[in-house]
């Protein structure tokens, strides 16, 4: 069973404003990470979880009981982890 992936109203609209090219890799990737959340994330501060996409990061909860991911922030490698 995979995972559910939501996204806040926040990260939605950063995903909206982005280049279209680099959006739909960030789509896709989540896409591809709802089989196996695990296998591609690392471990960030807290209860979040960082995924790398080129420049971007996207930071992330995970519920595994209910097998939900909730994306939180999503940004430029540079002003994510600030």
């Amino acid at each position: 069973m995979s995972f559910l992936v939501n996204v806040s109203p926040s990260a939605q609209d950063i995903l909206d404003k982005l280049p279209k090219e680099i959006s739909l890799r960030i789509i896709n990737k989540l896409e591809t990470i709802k089989g196996n959340p695990v296998r591609f994330l690392q471990h960030f501060e807290g209860n979040y979880y960082n995924l790398r996409i080129g420049d971007y990061r996207v930071l992330m909860d995970i519920d595994f009981k209910r097998k939900i991911i909730w994306v939180r922030i999503i940004d430029k490698r540079g002003r994510v982890y600030k």
